[in-house]
């Protein structure tokens, strides 16, 4: 029997309101890829009610019977103003917006923009294992820049990177991930705006894919990549999927920099077909009316991590992790335990937890597991016992 304390409707903390009971009652595919004696800490979904502004939005919808396509600006709108208002960022312009159904989606078609079939797109390994995917599947090469010791941007890695993609006068992209994932890296205003020269100086466009972003510890501060010097040129593309945690109501948006209006323009209008008119209001109503719930969220968060890094501290000292300072994922380095080049396999036979694995994120993820934070302290604290239990 798990010995797992109960959530607290009445707390002001999202993480900390349901129970397991409650969670396991759920049928995404977090719930129900492994059996019930697991608990699942992998895939980025959060242990969270829905905000009751989003909730209240979507109810009302329904129960209207106002779920038809979706229409109008107010989307872009609600992010222009959130991006203003908490990141100080005030020229996203809306006409410079396209709907798109998620942000891999987005990602996909600008990048179908920009390069052609055999051309390269850059990432910062090791990365969100989809950037693989997906690039690969649409004909294009991947050429990896890793993240040096300290997860950080390699500026000297990243030219020679840019260097490799564009030899015989090819285009080429940089597929950024900011805030990144795995590892939780918030990159500085300095960093972006190195990449934008640098991405001029070769002639690589940056996509910035920048899902992640209002998900940044209250220590640090998010630089929106069109923000800075230089990035004129770029795309961002963002959701309020991964702050609301709201990925089964498709809906996400793509910016272009003014001095790419024009590659945005040529964007089929078949792509604006797929977000779902639920999903629009959704995140509408959170970038809206959801600033004090995402509050007590990254409250709740810079909570977690610290208890996270207090519980390897204690039970497995030999893992090596950098607490990230953005999104609510752990990259967790466990070669020192003997564990093969996919410890959560291992954890998950031995210790029934369910970690993302490693190796998929591309180089520097051999050794390495993904952990979700956004879990109730107490699942958390459980899930690092399991994993020392299981050595």
């Amino acid at each position: 029997m798990e010995q797992i304390p109960h959530g607290s409707p009445d707390d002001p903390n999202p993480l900390r309101r349901l129970s397991l009971e409650q969670l396991r009652r759920r049928t995404s595919i977090k719930w129900r890829a492994h059996p019930e004696d697991v608990l699942p800490l992998w895939v980025a979904e959060m242990d969270v009610p829905l905000a009751e502004p989003v909730a209240r939005a979507v109810t009302d919808a329904v129960a209207l019977g106002d779920t038809g396509y979706p229409a109008g600006t107010g989307y872009a709108e609600a992010l222009a103003s959130f991006a203003s208002e908490r990141w100080g960022w005030d020229t996203l312009a809306v006409e410079r917006t396209r709907l798109v159904s998620d942000v891999m989606t987005g990602v996909v078609e600008v990048l179908k923009l920009i390069t052609s079939p055999g051309d390269a797109v850059v990432v910062n390994c090791p990365v969100y294992h989809p950037f693989h995917l997906f690039v690969e599947h649409m004909g294009r090469r991947i050429v990896e820049a890793p993240l040096d010791e300290r997860a950080r941007i390699d500026a000297g890695g990243l030219e020679d990177a840019f260097r490799r993609a564009v030899r015989g006068g090819r285009r080429a992209a940089y597929l950024l991930c900011s805030p990144h994932n795995p590892t939780g890296t918030v990159h500085t205003t300095g960093e972006l705006a190195a990449v934008a020269a640098l991405a001029a100086r070769h002639g690589v466009r940056v996509v910035a894919d920048e899902i992640h972003a209002p998900v940044v510890s209250r220590s640090a501060r998010f630089v929106p990549y069109l923000s800075v010097p230089g990035a004129e040129s770029g795309f961002s593309v963002m959701s309020a999927s991964k702050a609301w945690n709201l990925a089964g109501l498709k809906a996400a948006l793509v910016t272009a920099g003014p001095a790419a209006a024009g590659d945005l323009a040529r964007m089929p209008p078949e792509v604006g077909h797929g977000p779902s008119h639920l999903g629009v209001i959704a995140h509408t109503a959170a970038y809206r009316d959801g600033g004090d719930w995402l509050d007590a969220l990254l409250g709740g968060l810079d909570e977690n991590r610290s208890l996270l890094a207090a519980l390897l501290a204690e039970h497995l000292p030999g893992v090596r992790h950098l607490p990230g300072e953005g999104t609510y994922l752990a990259w967790l380095d466990c070669r020192a335990l003997g564990l093969g080049d996919d410890p959560a396999a291992v954890l998950l036979e031995r210790g029934r937890v369910a970690l993302h694995p490693g190796p998929p994120c591309g180089t520097g993820g051999a050794g390495h597991a993904r952990l979700n934070l956004a879990t109730s302290p107490g699942i958390l604290t459980e899930a690092v016992r399991r994993m020392a239990a299981a050595l």
